[in-house]
């Protein structure tokens, strides 16, 4: 008993640890003088308040005046144009869709363009309707319309009342230049022996080379002669505005082919080419060789409706007149 109290008096004190002993290492690992080295280290993980202090982003900071809504932006130089033009009763979107360019122009040069074409006593009716058929005209400064106004009234002697009636008539005029069109046409159409070019302004937009000249040579090319087709011209400038494929073409095939006239009578009246192929050539024609009667052109298609029934009555119903009265008929031989 009392070695057995001796061993245990000797013997440390021994209390079981709560933490497992370390495993072993692996048998793959080979063993190293330096036991930190004989396994990886494990760094220890924050804190989970610390975790979640970080990842969860600060909160804003609350303004006194967060509830009021921005102020406005100011408008845009197309905003401001398209409110300007709209003032007018102009329609600034469907100006751009025709002519794209006014879309850069700025809005000091169009209210310039405005002022000036106002201050010639142009309203706002006029500047709608000289901007609708011409967009290419809002874009112009007064420094190239100037010198159309004073081309106008210098040298086409255009007076000065009627500069509104020309515009108003052929807006194109004021978006072309002096130099390169208007004044070469007005050369033009003088040296053919139209001295009155104040008359037909509508024909100084025109191109001599592209237009003017291409219906001269397409009479020359059907049988007239050359001074012939001036002549014609000459009686007849608006004869220059025709479509050579839509209305010249078509009526002088007519005249040669269904109503086998003389050519003579094209050249005495021109005017021929300004009436309806379908709405007026063609039925009075018809009517006439329905009664056997043939008329010169101006009666033939000058006179109403009522006066063309009652001339074709009195021939039909009457003696031959004699070949000076402008009932004369040079069909009425054939009956």
């Amino acid at each position: 008993m009392q070695e057995t109290l001796h061993l245990l008096s000797n013997a440390k004190p021994h209390f079981p640890s709560t933490a497992p002993p370390p495993p072993p290492p692996p048998a793959s690992y080979p063993s190293h003088d330096c036991p930190s080295l004989s396994r990886p280290k494990i760094l220890p993980l924050p804190p989970s308040s610390a975790a979640a202090t970080v990842s969860l982003p600060p909160k804003p900071h609350k303004s006194p005046h967060h509830h009021l809504p921005a102020l406005p932006s100011p408008p845009s130089d197309f905003e401001e144009k398209m409110l300007y033009l709209d003032s007018l009763g102009i329609d600034f979107l469907s100006l751009i869709g025709r002519h794209p360019p006014l879309v850069f122009t700025p809005l000091p040069s169009l209210k310039s363009t405005v002022d000036l074409l106002l201050s010639m006593e142009f309203n706002p009716i006029e500047l709608r309707r000289i901007f609708g058929m011409c967009p290419e005209a809002l874009s112009l400064s007064p420094r190239h319309l100037l010198p159309v106004f004073t081309f106008l009234l210098r040298e086409a002697r255009v007076g000065g009342s009627d500069i509104r009636g020309v515009i108003n008539r052929r807006p194109r005029i004021l978006a072309c230049p002096v130099a390169s069109r208007l004044r070469p046409t007005l050369y033009f159409l003088q040296s053919i022996g139209i001295t009155q070019v104040n008359k037909h302004t509508n024909l100084l937009s025109c191109s001599v080379e592209d237009k003017l000249i291409l219906r001269i040579e397409y009479f020359k090319n059907v049988g007239f002669s050359h001074k012939d087709s001036i002549t014609m011209f000459r009686r007849f400038p608006q004869l220059f505005c025709y479509s050579i494929k839509e209305n010249l073409e078509p009526k002088f095939n007519y005249f040669v082919v269904e109503m086998g006239r003389d050519l003579k009578e094209l050249k005495e009246f021109p005017q021929y080419f300004s009436f309806s192929l379908e709405n007026r050539i063609k039925p009075r024609h018809q009517s006439c060789v329905e009664k056997g009667v043939c008329f010169p052109l101006p009666i033939l298609l000058k006179t109403s409706n009522e006066r063309f029934r009652g001339r074709v009555d009195v021939c039909c119903n009457s003696s031959m007149p004699f070949s000076s009265s402008p009932l004369w008929c040079t069909n009425c031989e054939a009956d």
